[in-house]
């Protein structure tokens, strides 16, 4: 059995990340006996649900599912009703409802919208254990504007430990980005097809997986959110500076090989010009 989740796993790592959902489900209807296995190993892209008590949007995990049903972070009701869906306590309770609406402020600060939702839920240690989820969607508005989404999983863990508390952080950002352009770049022969020449699409998908471990001053309760809410802005500088910085620019030192966007003619007459200095330098 577990070289059959293996092998699925497996499958998926090298699945196009622009189609998991579909591939996800795929596997689910062949293998259905492996399905809550493989829904709680495999991140997807989160979705957005509507409360409809408090007609609040929310994001769909796998940290607040219950079956076939979802349970919202504003009325702690899920979707469809469940009579034995599973809740935090009281206390744990009350703690979710403030990080929600802290994290709300942090979206809307970084992300100028989209949706966030946390959701806590007990341990058996006496600890407890917590999800802060993102998406924003940016949409297309014509056919030459880019589109994509972000979303981000931080999922964390916190034991007290007197005055301080141990907090592991497991961060995921999965990111898609689709660019289309019909332009023909500047100088650029027509393509045989009589095409303008431009780019076409060009779609950028994939995830990123970073872990950190880290003890903080505990004053009260409340601390947890301010000491999660740090540790999660530290991991998501950090992990889209390394997108920025490794990913955009290698995808952008392999296209400007691949293709040039200067004038060709622009081109030509600075190799002749090369050629001219050396020979007069020869001489």
């Amino acid at each position: 059995m577990t070289d059959l989740l293996d092998s699925m796993l497996d499958l998926m790592r090298r699945l196009p990340p622009s189609k998991v959902e579909e591939n996800v489900n795929t596997l689910t209807n062949i293998c259905p006996d492996y399905a809550d296995d493989l829904l709680s190993s495999v991140d997807q892209p989160l979705r957005v649900m509507v409360d409809s008590a408090t007609g609040r949007e929310y994001l769909a995990c796998d940290y607040n599912r219950d079956g076939e049903s979802y349970r919202s972070p504003w009325s702690n009701e899920y979707d469809p009703p469940l009579d034995d869906g599973t809740t935090p306590s009281p206390k744990l309770r009350k703690l979710e409802i403030a990080a929600n609406e802290a994290f709300d402020t942090y979206r809307e600060l970084y992300f100028e919208g989209g949706v966030s939702s946390v959701y806590l839920w007990d341990l058996d240690d006496g600890g407890f254990a917590g999800v802060v989820v993102l998406k924003k969607v940016l949409t297309s508005t014509s056919t030459a504007s880019p589109s994509g989404s972000w979303d981000s999983i931080h999922v964390f863990e916190a034991s007290e430990r007197g005055r301080n508390a141990h907090y592991k952080l497991t961060s995921t950002i999965m990111l898609h980005l689709v660019t289309k352009t019909s332009s023909k770049a500047k100088g650029a022969p027509p393509a045989e097809d009589g095409n303008s020449g431009g780019t076409g699409e060009i779609v950028l998908s994939g995830s990123m997986t970073r872990q950190v471990e880290q003890d903080h001053p505990l004053a009260d309760p409340s601390s947890h959110i301010t000491n999660t809410g740090r540790m999660v802005e530290d991991q998501e500088t950090k992990m889209r500076n390394l997108l920025q910085d490794v990913y955009f620019g290698k995808t952008r030192d392999v296209v400007h090989d691949l293709r040039s966007v200067d004038d060709l003619e622009n081109a030509r007459r600075q190799r002749d010009l090369q050629r001219e200095l050396v020979g007069l330098m020869k001489k």
